[in-house]
């Protein structure tokens, strides 16, 4: 089985293709995405200042990843990703976020186990319908004819992007960014 919690040190960085320049500004569509939590979360609605990264696929321990998985820029490192910003959620919430979501488009039982074990003090959201992909056109690739996000992290403030990070590398660097980039917005 693979370690999940850490990264290859010959991981491929993903370049920055232009799939999300059109996102900063971006008001955000009414749509509800269900949570861990039990909740449905609309981001449009949210007030204050949100942070939600975006990732392919959580890990599951027992299972394999994909053929390949490694070698694809930017698919490894949603696990060290999460976990990061588990690690550094204390530090946002200094910083002034007032929400935290994880987003991908697995199911949200599965995504569930993945809270649940890595001890995630916010929710993961699930697109397992593309709904909010699809109406803002957040960047995905295929792998093994799935469809998954690719890693991006967006601040939203009261309802529109108001900041974008993409592409994400190293993903288990991803939180420390997103704090220091607040830090210095705010400094």
């Amino acid at each position: 089985m693979s370690d999940f919690h850490s990264l290859p040190a010959d991981l491929p960085v993903p370049e920055d293709d232009g799939a999300a320049a059109h996102l900063p500004g971006l008001e955000l569509p009414i749509i509800r995405l269900v949570g861990t939590h039990g909740e449905h979360v609309d981001l449009s609605d949210l007030s204050g200042l949100a942070v939600v990264y975006a990732y392919p696929r959580t890990a599951h321990p027992e299972l394999p990843s994909p053929a390949g998985w490694d070698a694809i820029p930017g698919a490894r490192g949603c696990t060290p990703q999460s976990c990061a910003f588990r690690d550094h959620f204390e530090d946002l919430r200094s910083v002034g976020v007032s929400h935290v979501f994880g987003l991908s488009s697995q199911e949200t039982e599965y995504q569930r186990e993945a809270a649940d074990r890595l001890q995630l003090p916010f929710p993961l959201l699930s697109d397992h319908r593309f709904e909010l992909t699809r109406a803002i056109r957040l960047p995905t690739f295929k792998v093994e004819d799935k469809t998954l996000l690719k890693r991006i992290t967006l601040i939203i403030q009261d309802g529109a992007i108001a900041h974008v990070f993409y592409p994400v590398f190293p993903p288990d660097q991803s939180a420390a960014q997103v704090v220091s980039f607040l830090r210095d917005r705010a400094g």
